[in-house]
């Protein structure tokens, strides 16, 4: 088939790994030809390019800065995505007839795109629901649901449902809120597809080689370690993860970890710069190799949500704390299913996002926790990755969906 995929992440490869470029690395191993369109972000400083790379073609797109910006760039360049991403598709690929467009949220705004190669070409169309908006924009109060954008925006959303063969959500929370909010959407379109990687058989790292990266880091060899990777923005919550590293300020038997970048990034840093915890590594955003050495070596894999949301939102960093049989300390909103998947499948603990007291003793359980115990939970991670999120089982749906 010749597959279309529309994406707000950055590939220009398919070596690379992800969310993404793991799925499109499956879709090619099936010999079908990819066309894949994302951005290249004003930041970059780049133009329109196009590459080839076997039996895929990277269109990267000159857009304006969409992500960890602010929230009115964001905007604009939300409603503006669409206009470059179809005038960069009708230029370069004019001659190729698609079978099937693979798109993601964000954003919302390929509507017309896809209709238009929908219409032209009789393809099949499928959507990773991976976020909803603009309610989630309305849960962090960056939006009101009674103006224009918020209306100009849902109408977008309800679109995109309609354009729809097939809507993968992430999980059951999904697919009850999108069939709870939106009468039109017809459960049978519908289905789980949760993030998902391909499955890299990791060799243990050996005490001496953890030793050597702890080192490499400075972080004590003999404390309980907990790690926070990716984006440090508002729907993370980052005022309870300050409220967290705060309360523990002088507990000398664990440390953290915090690696990232986003809109909050410097309100975190602010609080290191005032408060010189010795107790906590603070880092910008790693490249994948090098952060993926360093989860390896720390001990419970932390995820934080804002108390607000009323959307279900489920963090693929989760994905990232399983691949490497790491247990899960989850911080949520009471809407998102992530938290109670954790505690189903015995693989970590969860609180309600803004319970400190909570918070307090899922920390000390774990720092309490004994080694043998603790190896289950590592154990049951592996399971729940094994069972749940393998990439092929992703690919299988699409490819059955539109059959």
């Amino acid at each position: 088939m010749n597959i279309l995929f529309l994406t707000l992440a950055k590939i220009d490869s398919l070596q690379q790994r992800g969310i993404y470029h793991d799925l499109m690395r499956e879709f090619s191993k099936h010999g079908h030809h990819l066309y894949i369109v994302s951005p290249s972000e004003r930041r970059e400083k780049l133009n329109t390019s196009l590459k080839e790379e076997g039996n895929t073609k990277f269109l990267n797109v000159k857009t304006l800065n969409i992500q960890k910006t602010n929230f009115i760039e964001k905007g604009f360049s939300t409603l503006l995505i669409e206009k470059f991403f179809s005038k960069a598709v009708k230029r370069y690929f004019t001659d190729v007839k698609f079978d099937l467009v693979i798109y993601s949220t964000p954003p919302i705004t390929f509507t017309n795109l896809i209709k238009y190669i929908k219409k032209r070409d009789g393809a099949k169309t499928y959507l990773l629901l991976k976020d909803i908006f603009p309610q989630n924009a309305v849960d962090m109060k960056l939006m009101s649901d009674r103006g224009i954008l918020y209306n100009y925006f849902r109408n977008k959303e309800k679109q995109l449902y309609n354009i729809s063969d097939k809507i993968g959500c992430m999980s059951r929370a999904n697919i009850d809120f999108v069939l709870k909010h939106n009468s039109n959407v017809n459960q049978g379109k519908t289905e789980i597809n949760p993030n998902s990687i391909e499955i890299q058989n990791f060799k243990e790292l050996t005490l001496e080689e953890k030793s050597e990266i702890r080192k490499r880091f400075k972080i004590p060899l003999n404390k309980r370690t907990f790690i926070y990777g990716g984006n440090l923005g508002k729907p993370q919550g980052i005022d309870f993860l300050i409220e967290t590293l705060h309360l523990k300020i002088n507990d000398d038997d664990i440390f953290f970890v915090i690696i990232g970048s986003g809109t909050e990034y410097e309100k975190i840093q602010k609080w290191i710069i005032k408060n010189n915890p010795k107790n906590v590594l603070f880092l910008p955003a790693l490249p994948k190799k090098e952060y993926d050495y360093l989860v390896r070596v720390c001990d419970v894999g932390l995820i934080f949500l804002h108390k607000e949301f009323t959307i279900p939102n489920y963090p693929s960093r989760l994905l990232s704390y399983l691949e490497f049989k790491m247990p899960v300390l989850a911080a949520t909103d009471k809407n998102t299913d992530v938290g109670s998947d954790i505690i189903e499948n015995k693989c970590g603990l969860s609180v309600y996002s803004g319970s400190i007291e909570e918070m307090d003793k899922a920390i000390n359980a774990f720092k309490l926790m004994g080694e043998a115990e603790f190896e289950i939970m590592r154990e049951n991670s592996s399971k729940f990755l094994i069972n749940n999120f393998q990439v092929y089982e992703s690919y299988m749906k699409i490819i059955n969906s539109v059959s």
